[in-house]
């Protein structure tokens, strides 16, 4: 009877550690698998975040990446009124050339608006100010700047960026007409310019009082306009 039972025993310790060690494998297999899975989940993550922060780089750079507003013609003398200046020294301007439109679209009176603002490279362009001021009067050409801020508090000379050219605006005393006198004038030489958009900036004593927008042409490009068409040219 003894030796039954001790059998019996014997029989239910071995079946008892064959399950644990069953339960064991199978826990350790799901641990396995579970660790494989979270892996896998980590990277698919760490994937999609880059994604979206790579996505989200691009835009922003896209939507950064805004083209400055193109200059635009308007025929007017913005004039500059600041504390240390007056800007009433120029009341008006009419700008005249020799090569491009008629008689009767270059004979303007001086005014600050509708002022002639296109002009063909090597044409001579001519001042005639409505102005008190007999001396200390100079026209800075210097290629368009969108910042005109700049102008204000500038120093002006030869070596400024952009520097095309300058005319100085003289009372012409010696004329036989001092009233209908051309002040002085300039050209921009084909060979050494480019055609675009320039300002002419106007000042007095070495202070800007007045800034026009004007572009310059190939002569071939206007030289054969009408009246009609150069007026439209001036109101873009």
């Amino acid at each position: 009877m003894k030796k039954i039972i001790t059998v019996a025993l014997a029989l239910l310790m071995v079946t008892g550690l064959t399950a644990c060690g069953n339960a064991g494998n199978k826990s350790s297999s799901q641990g396995s698998s579970t660790s494989a899975n979270s892996t896998v989940d980590n990277s698919q993550s760490g994937e999609s975040s880059e994604s979206s922060q790579s996505g989200d780089s691009s835009e922003g750079s896209q939507s950064g990446d805004t083209a400055p507003e193109a200059a635009k013609l308007t025929a007017k003398l913005e004039l500059i009124s600041l504390d240390d200046r007056d800007p009433s020294v120029l009341r008006g301007v009419s700008i005249a050339g020799n090569q491009v439109g008629s008689t009767e679209f270059n004979n303007r009176k001086p005014a600050l608006e509708d002022v002639r603002c296109i002009f063909a490279l090597s044409e001579w362009v001519e001042f005639y100010p409505d102005t008190d001021a007999k001396s200390g009067l100079r026209v800075w050409v210097l290629k368009h700047r969108d910042d005109q801020e700049y102008y204000n508090t500038c120093t002006f000379s030869d070596l400024m960026p952009g520097f095309a050219n300058y005319c100085d605006l003289h009372y012409p005393e010696d004329a036989e007409d001092p009233a209908t006198a051309c002040w002085g004038s300039f050209y921009l030489h084909h060979e050494e310019q480019e055609p675009g958009y320039y300002d002419f900036v106007f000042t007095c004593e070495g202070k800007a009082i007045g800034v026009l927008l004007t572009r310059f042409y190939n002569h071939d490009d206007i030289s054969d306009k009408s009246d009609e068409a150069l007026e439209a040219l001036m109101h873009e």
